[in-house]
């Protein structure tokens, strides 16, 4: 690692960067002040509204839209400051991360810092990047036209694509830290792929979740209401049946649930499975890790629905899914590599 160590900081810093830029965008979601910027300057953007003038130019935008006419007309500019200020700092996080990731790109590329293959990977890390900002602006996109709401399938596109990014930064700088590759038992690597996969859907369908209010209704665990493991409008509310389970509120709740069982119940195979073949001392940390994580992570979710998503907790969530994705990433590299 010591001749790439500079490389190693600068990818993790961008991780830093990334698990800040999602715990703001959670914060933002929750306060509700994804769609109080309607505009999108690149630069000019990047400084807020200076004076009272500009303030006001500012609020008379956001009234032009969708969330002010039919949600916040009761706002004055004090309350819309409040908003505003959320979404402004995570457009500033995500420029900032912008210039984190090209500027010592490019110096480590002019220094011949970076072999092939690492270039490679940065130019993937660098796409996902871009795209992620460009999801951003899709996503707000839909808020401002006749629904005072962004899309949920843009919101679970711009968050999973977060989260995706992170982990593979954290991969990019992990086969930095350990190069040297090793004999790997490919099912137990297949088992925590599939492992990932099925805590990925779990993130997409959380995103749903969090974009279609979802967490607001049946506040009781393990039951969804009084008496009822599945409450009926779950398959009721939207034609076809289907349909329920990706833009039903109901629906949405329901996968989310018991996506989290199944996702435990991976966790814990892994650790089983793992359990009498002979693991190295990182191996045996990523598991336990994960391990401790998941439940954690349950138990996080359990009490955001029950307490009906106070803002600590729906952070408090998504900061969770967030380790345990990271702790997943880890081990699954330190049976890939």
């Amino acid at each position: 690692m010591n001749k790439n160590k500079y490389v190693v900081y600068w990818l993790l810093t961008g991780c830093f960067l990334i698990f800040v830029m999602v715990l703001v965008g959670g914060i933002t979601r929750l306060t509700h002040s994804g769609l109080s910027i309607s505009d999108y300057k690149l630069i000019h953007g990047t400084i807020p509204p200076m004076n009272e003038q500009e303030w006001q130019e500012a609020f008379d935008l956001y009234k032009q839209y969708p969330e002010y006419q039919k949600l916040n007309n009761h706002f004055g500019i004090e309350e819309f400051k409040d908003i505003y200020f959320w979404e402004w700092l995570h457009r500033v996080i995500g420029r900032f991360i912008g210039v984190v990731f090209i500027l010592p790109f490019l110096y480590f590329l002019l220094k011949r810092k970076l072999d092939r293959p690492t270039v490679k990977k940065c130019l993937v890390l660098l796409f996902l990047g871009g795209f992620q900002g460009f999801l951003g602006w899709y996503m707000v996109k839909s808020g401002l036209v006749d629904r005072p709401d962004v899309s949920h399938f843009r919101l679970a596109a711009h968050l999973t694509t977060a989260f995706i990014t992170f982990a593979y930064s954290l991969w990019v700088a992990l086969d930095l830290i350990y190069p040297y590759k090793k004999e790997i038992n490919t099912k137990i690597r297949n088992l925590i792929r599939s492992g990932l996969v099925v805590l990925l859907l779990q993130i997409i369908w959380g995103a749903f979740v969090a974009g279609l209010d979802a967490g607001f209704i049946h506040n009781h665990w393990p039951l969804m209401s009084d008496g009822k493991l599945i409450h009926e409008t779950v398959y009721i509310e939207q034609q076809p049946v289907i349909k329920n389970f990706y833009e039903g509120k109901s629906g949405v709740q329901f996968v989310h649930r018991y996506l989290a069982y199944i996702v435990v119940a991976f966790i814990a195979l892994i650790w089983y499975r793992t359990r009498k073949i002979q693991r190295t001392p990182l191996q045996e940390k990523g598991l336990k890790t994960l391990l401790g994580l998941v439940f954690v992570q349950f138990l996080l979710g359990v009490l955001t629905l029950i307490y009906a998503v106070p803002l600590w907790l729906g952070i408090a969530h998504q900061i969770g899914a967030f380790f345990l994705l990271a702790a997943m990433t880890f081990t699954l590299h330190r049976f890939s590599k």
